[in-house]
């Protein structure tokens, strides 16, 4: 499960890099869960063919993820934010002035935000 979504975010970050047909193979793949099988009908290319074609993908996408860091620093960025929101709530739970309400509010509002856009 795990690499399936390492896939995944690779390809959202990384994706539009690829050909035309290396996207079209790759999200059948990882996307759409075909078996190489179909992928090779439907292209009409080999079995063998869609499996060095998402070998070469994951390698390509991999490649760029050593040399850009995007998924390495959205993975961060999101932990941050999750850490952010839960200190948010203890300082909701603990708070005895009122005045902080709406403040603590809005850092909760805007916390919520980030997570939604990761």
């Amino acid at each position: 499960m795990e690499k399936i979504v390492r896939q995944s975010l690779l390809y959202d970050f990384y994706g539009e890099l690829l050909t035309e047909h290396q996207k079209n193979i790759y999200e059948d793949v990882a996307m759409n869960d075909l078996s190489y099988s179909e992928i090779a009908r439907l292209n009409g290319i080999s079995r063998q063919g869609v499996y060095d074609m998402i070998k070469r993908c994951d390698k390509i996408l991999e490649d760029y993820e050593t040399k850009l860091k995007l998924v390495e620093r959205f993975a961060a960025a999101r932990e941050k934010a999750e850490d952010i929101k839960s200190k948010v709530l203890i300082i909701k739970e603990r708070n005895t002035n009122p005045d902080l309400d709406e403040m603590i509010d809005c850092l909760g509002e805007l916390t919520d935000g980030l997570l939604d856009e990761f």
